[in-house]
């Protein structure tokens, strides 16, 4: 064998790589050309199983890049997806979505899991400065940004409606991808000051977001419609939904981790009944999913003995459920929306950024964290992913007449953020050298000396 690629493969795997997810592609150009508009179980089955390959080849391929895998399970969605390529149709990809309740429930018991008191209290300063400069900071400059260029759907408003609207789309920027930052933490494997701080940062915002949607929705329904009265309605229901999911978390954490040191056999079935069953039972006693799984995963780690033992079962779980939840998340992307909105979208991008990265180097300054989060804290706030699209698809509900616009530059938005967000954070975790096994560069592989022939 000759002279290997970087990243371990070798140049013909890497060419066997592509010439196999072409030979796919073509597979599936070919069943839809010659069975159009089927929407059966078999259609639905071939989308999984492309995805699923389409998703791996990829990440191989664009490794050597140095993009993390989810980038190339999210180009094979974008690409495959109704709005491209049409290898898989919109019908398929909306059949698929159970897949990504399965996939969210294990991101947030795994990011529950990784939460452990003792980093909390090592970075309770720094975690407190920095949500509460990112929240503050970001939805008044990134709502004042919004308020001043004006997009064409709120144009027509009045000055208390456009302050409204500013204001809930702040609270849409501050919104983070967990998914993403745990898509690039289970790749790399990483482990030091700043992979820690960014799992206890994500996930701690999250919840903040959900407080301050609620706060915003309340504040905001007065000033789009001067009929309607400030309400503490929504302010009591956040509490019981709260409330609620820390108490059902716990109770799940418990019986998970008594499990575990009981029997702990068949853990792959135990995990798709949570992603699957539970997650419907909390819907319908509207709690929120998200917070729960994720209390459950931290009291499994820090109130038993069982919490690497669960991590591994989530990994090993996980990592096929991964792959069709980022392609997924790529083909819903509506991809035409970036060539209507473009301008909008990447303004308020550019202005997300900035405003990001400003208010992560000053609170690492005012609460004087290590190097690697000063000078890399930002970068896994760039991605966004189902929170954003959440919250976008609340407000389209909530205030119609301005919704529309709203979720469409938002889904422009999030499509920029999340392409480049996880390549950023990956690229941060490499230069902050947190990866267990780091990876050769191209300039490396060029300048060691041939590998002998076999």
């Amino acid at each position: 064998m000759s002279g290997s690629a970087p990243h371990g493969k070798t140049w013909v795997g890497r060419g066997i790589d592509m010439l196999s997810l072409l030979i796919l592609s073509c597979i599936m150009w070919g069943a839809g050309t010659l069975v159009p508009g089927h929407e059966g179980e078999a259609a639905v089955l071939g989308a999984l199983g492309f995805l699923l390959l389409a998703g791996t080849l990829l990440s191989e391929l664009v490794e050597v890049l140095g993009m993390p895998h989810l980038t190339g399970y999210l180009f094979a969605g974008i690409l495959a997806g109704p709005h491209v390529l049409h290898l898989v149709d919109h019908a398929s990809v909306k059949r698929l979505e159970p897949v990504n309740t399965l996939a969210i429930a294990l991101i947030a018991l795994a990011g529950g899991a990784e939460l452990r008191i003792a980093t909390l209290k090592q970075e309770l300063r720094s975690l407190v400065v920095a949500l509460a400069l990112q929240t503050i900071l970001g939805v008044v400059l990134i709502g004042g940004v919004f308020a001043l260029a004006r997009p064409a759907f709120v144009a027509n408003l009045p000055f208390t409606g456009l302050v409204g609207a500013s204001m809930l789309w702040g609270v849409l920027a501050i919104a983070r991808s967990p998914s993403a930052l745990l898509g690039v933490l289970s790749q790399t494997r990483a482990n030091g000051p700043l992979a820690r701080f960014s799992l206890a940062q994500v996930m701690a915002s999250d919840i903040v977001v959900v407080v301050m949607l609620a706060a915003a929705i309340t504040l905001a329904r007065p000033l789009l419609d001067p009929g309607t009265t400030l309400s503490t309605s929504a302010f009591r229901a956040l509490g019981h939904e709260i409330l609620g999911s820390v108490s059902l978390g716990t109770t799940l954490g418990l019986v998970l981790a008594a499990y575990l040191k009981v029997s702990g056999g068949q853990l792959l079935v135990v995990l798709f009944a949570l992603g699957f069953g539970a997650t419907e039972v909390l819907h319908y006693l509207n709690y929120e999913p998200l917070l729960t799984f994720m209390v459950a995963g931290f009291v499994v780690q820090n109130f038993s003995k069982q919490g690497e033992r669960f991590i591994h079962a989530i990994e090993q779980t996980g990592g096929v459920v991964y792959v069709v939840f980022f392609a997924c998340a790529g083909a819903h992307l509506n991809v035409p929306l970036l060539k209507d909105f473009w301008s909008t979208a990447l303004l308020l991008t550019v202005a997300r950024a900035v405003v990001t990265i400003g208010t992560a180097r000053l609170s690492s300054l005012i609460a004087k964290d290590q190097p690697a989060v000063t000078k890399y804290g930002w970068s896994p706030l760039i991605s966004q992913a189902g929170i954003a699209l959440g919250i976008a698809s609340i407000v389209a509900a909530k205030f119609p007449s301005f919704g529309s616009g709203f979720r469409d530059v938002a889904i422009a938005c999030v499509a920029l953020n999340e392409m480049v967000g996880p390549v950023l954070f990956k690229l941060a975790i490499d230069r902050a050298k947190e990866t267990k096994a780091p990876t050769p560069s191209l300039s490396d592989v060029e300048d060691a000396p041939p590998a002998a022939s076999v």
